[in-house]
C-alpha cells in the first residue's frame, strides 16, 4: 500500500473517529509496504514530485497574462497590443520562472549535499561529539537509561543511517533527488501553455466573429475557470477542500486582473 494511500485512510478515519479504519491504516503489513513503497518512490523518483512546480508555474502564467490583458484593456488598446504584451509575457517571464526555479532547487540540493557531507566528515573525525549528538537528540524525545545507550548504539552502528539521522533531527534537512532541469521545464510548460488561455479568446477573435464581439467577457470566464481548475489540483500539495483551493486562487487571480484594469484604465485618462 502506498504511503499516502495509507495516510489518506488514517486521516479519513480520524475525521470520522472510526476506530476500525484506523486500525487498517495501521496494520503491520500496512505499515511496511508503504515504508518500502515510500522507500522506492524516493529512490527512484516520480512525476507527482513535479506537481508543485508545475501549479506554481500554472498560477504565475494564468495570473500575470491575464493581469497584461485587463490592463491593456482597461487602457483600450487594440488587440494587437495586447498580443504583443501577452505573448512577450510568456516567453520572458516564462523563462525567468524555469531559471529562477531551476536556480533555487539546484541550490536546495547542493547545499544539503555539502551539509550531509559535513556530517559525514565530522562523524569520520570526531565521533565522539556526534555520538554525544545522537544521544542529546533521543533524550530530548523521551529515552532514557539502557533504552536511551540501546537507541544510540543502534543508530551509531550503521553509518548511512547516523548521517540520516543527524541530516532530518538536528539539521531538518531530507535529501531529494528531484532534477533541478525536470523542475524548470515542468514550471516553464505550466507557465506557457495555460498563460496562454487570457489571449486564446483574442487569438480566435480574427477568425471567429462571436469571439471578436466578446473578448475580454469571454477571457475572463475561461480565465477564472481555469484558476479555480489548477486551484483543484493545488488539493495534491496543500491537502485542503478542494471547493476552497479552487475559489481562493480564482479570487487572487480575479483581484490581480481587476488591479491591473483599474491601473490601466485611469493612466490611460492621464495621456
Amino acid at each position: 500500500m502506498p504511503i499516502s494511500k495509507r495516510i489518506d485512510i488514517a486521516r479519513k478515519a480520524f475525521d470520522k473517529k472510526d476506530l476500525e479504519k484506523t486500525k487498517i491504516a495501521h496494520t503491520k503489513k500496512a505499515i511496511a509496504s508503504s515504508v518500502h513503497k515510500h522507500h522506492a518512490d524516493e529512490t527512484h523518483g516520480g512525476g507527482g514530485k513535479y506537481l508543485g512546480d508545475f501549479v506554481y508555474g500554472s498560477i504565475d502564467g494564468i495570473v500575470t497574462t491575464f493581469a497584461v490583458v485587463s490592463g491593456v484593456t482597461g487602457a483600450s488598446l487594440s488587440v494587437n497590443i495586447i498580443l504583443i504584451l501577452g505573448f512577450a509575457n510568456l516567453i520572458a517571464d516564462g523563462l525567468s520562472m524555469a531559471v529562477g526555479n531551476f536556480l533555487s532547487i539546484k541550490a536546495g540540493r547542493e547545499f544539503v549535499e555539502k551539509e550531509r557531507k559535513r556530517e559525514e566528515w565530522e562523524i569520520e573525525n570526531y565521533p565522539k561529539g556526534e555520538i554525544e549528538e545522537i544521544r542529546e537528540i533521543f533524550k530530548k524525545k523521551g529515552f532514557s537509561g539502557k533504552a536511551l545507550e540501546s537507541a544510540v548504539k543502534i543508530i551509531t552502528s550503521n553509518k548511512k543511517i547516523w548521517i540520516d539521522t543527524m541530516m532530518k533531527e538536528e539539521l531538518e534537512l531530507i535529501s531529494d533527488n528531484k532534477s533541478a532541469v525536470k523542475g524548470a521545464l515542468a514550471t516553464y510548460a505550466a507557465f506557457v501553455s495555460l498563460g496562454l488561455i487570457p489571449l486564446l479568446a483574442y487569438i480566435l477573435s480574427y477568425f471567429i466573429p462571436f469571439f471578436n464581439q466578446n473578448t475580454f467577457l469571454i477571457a475572463i470566464v475561461a480565465t477564472l475557470l481555469t484558476l479555480f481548475l489548477v486551484g483543484v489540483l493545488k488539493i495534491y500539495i496543500t491537502k485542503l477542500s478542494w471547493l476552497r483551493s479552487g475559489m481562493e486562487t480564482m479570487l487572487i487571480g480575479g483581484l490581480a486582473a481587476t488591479a491591473s484594469y483599474g491601473i490601466g484604465y485611469f493612466v490611460s485618462l492621464l495621456v
